[in-house]
């Protein structure tokens, strides 16, 4: 039998000989076979999507997302020790600057005018007032919830080697944004209490002075802090959609070439069926009929 060439798939070019009574059978297989091919080395070349690029992007998002948590980690630590939470109000009578009282979490200091600083830690637990201790409280959570993200995140990152190809990657991922989030919050409550305090306490009437305070700087870093905190956590998050991460996006082939033939050649369509001559006077016996028990009456005329 003749054998002639045609092409089995524009996306490979290739030339394969194929015999009539097989085109219609294996067009189909030589399609998906040459489709995994492709995919298999990393394009599409019917919707030119690229699964290398999108992880390159993939990947770019997460590391914007751990190192904008990573920041707001390194914040959170320095606010949290910082002294700076309140410092001295210079209003009123209150205008002697030789000396500049600060108060934070951990500790209280002074600062004279030569440049000297002198500080004392909080010797008692108990003593404190309880917005501090609550204060204190929420910033070594909110920094040990960051930490623990920084962990999980770097696990479940793409461009990390543990647990490569393996489907608990985005769920790694999906946590460590959940608790940056977290761990945001936490910052951003605790510095936002602070402030409703400083502010109810500046402009209480009945409090002296000189027992007023200001903002400090310490408070200014924790809002900053816990806006990248959440930054990176909602970006993390976003990068580890199962949508975005796994599956390809749906892939729209375009028409082939030249339609399929109807029907193999090799099998023709069966004739129409046509029933024996000897059947086509047996019919059944109706209530009309002049015969009974199923007898027709011109077999004995």
């Amino acid at each position: 039998m003749p054998c002639r060439a045609v092409k089995s798939v524009q996306i490979t070019d290739a030339v394969t000989c194929h015999s009539p009574e097989t085109d219609a059978r294996k067009l189909p297989q030589l399609f998906l076979l040459t489709q995994r091919r492709h995919l298999r080395n990393g394009s599409d070349s019917v919707t030119g999507y690229c699964p290398s690029e999108r992880i390159m992007a993939s990947m770019a998002v997460q590391l914007l997302g751990f190192f904008l948590g990573l920041l707001g980690l390194v914040g959170t630590v320095v606010a949290t020790v910082l002294p700076h939470w309140r410092s001295t109000a210079y209003v009123g009578s209150n205008i002697i600057t030789a000396t500049a009282y600060m108060k934070g979490l951990w500790m209280e200091c002074v600062w004279h005018s030569t440049g000297i600083y002198q500080c004392q830690v909080y010797r008692s637990l108990l003593a404190l007032p309880q917005d501090l201790q609550a204060a204190r409280a929420l910033m070594v959570l909110s920094c040990v919830t960051s930490v623990l993200a920084s962990l999980v995140s770097v696990m479940g990152m793409k461009c990390t080697r543990f647990a490569r190809h393996s489907v608990i990657k985005s769920p790694l991922v999906l946590s460590g944004g959940v608790c940056f989030i977290c761990a945001g919050l936490l910052c951003l409550i605790t510095v936002s209490w602070t402030t409703n305090d400083v502010i109810l306490d500046f402009y209480d009437p009945f409090i002296p002075s000189g027992m007023k305070y200001e903002i400090g700087l310490a408070v200014y870093l924790g809002f900053a802090s816990a806006f990248l905190s959440l930054s990176g956590g909602m970006v993390l998050c976003w990068s580890s959609s199962p949508d975005r991460s796994q599956r390809p996006p749906h892939m729209h082939r375009s028409p082939p070439l030249s339609a399929p033939p109807p029907f193999n050649p090799i099998y023709p369509p069966a004739p129409p069926y046509k029933p024996p001559e000897a059947l086509r006077d047996n019919r059944a016996p109706s209530f009309c009929s002049a015969s009974s028990s199923g007898y027709r009456l011109h077999d004995y005329v």
